[in-house]
């Protein structure tokens, strides 16, 4: 049971990763916009890759080391968000609409487990 979990929270990020990338046309054409996207691009993208990382630690504490890290790149990511909001650099909120609420639900998640983590 726990390897499907941890399946599917991979994929779940892997899929919030791939959901940015598809929807960044959703954006304002603009300088702000390019930076900002590239830099979310970026930080969603390595809370993937270092969860895939986590997944093989060498020990509990390289696990939740590794985990913070995935938390401390969806917390930029949702940072950046809310600055993309903020600025009203969307066109579609519609779509970005279920990328925040993502973003919400994976600090959560990810905080939660680490909290877990920390008490074992």
């Amino acid at each position: 049971m726990l390897t499907v979990q941890k399946y599917d929270l991979q994929l779940r990020l892997v899929k919030f990763s791939a959901s940015i990338i598809l929807n960044v046309n959703a954006l304002n054409k603009s300088f702000a916009s390019e930076h900002l996207t590239k830099q979310l691009i970026r930080s969603v993208t390595s809370a993937a890759l270092n969860y895939g990382e986590a997944q093989s630690a060498e020990s509990r504490r390289d696990f939740i080391h590794k985990m913070k890290i995935c938390l401390k790149e969806l917390r930029e990511s949702q940072v950046n968000l809310q600055i993309l909001s903020e600025a009203k650099l969307i066109n579609d909120y519609d779509k970005f609409d279920k990328i925040i609420q993502e973003c919400k639900e994976l600090v959560a998640i990810f905080t939660t487990s680490i909290k877990t983590s920390n008490t074992k």
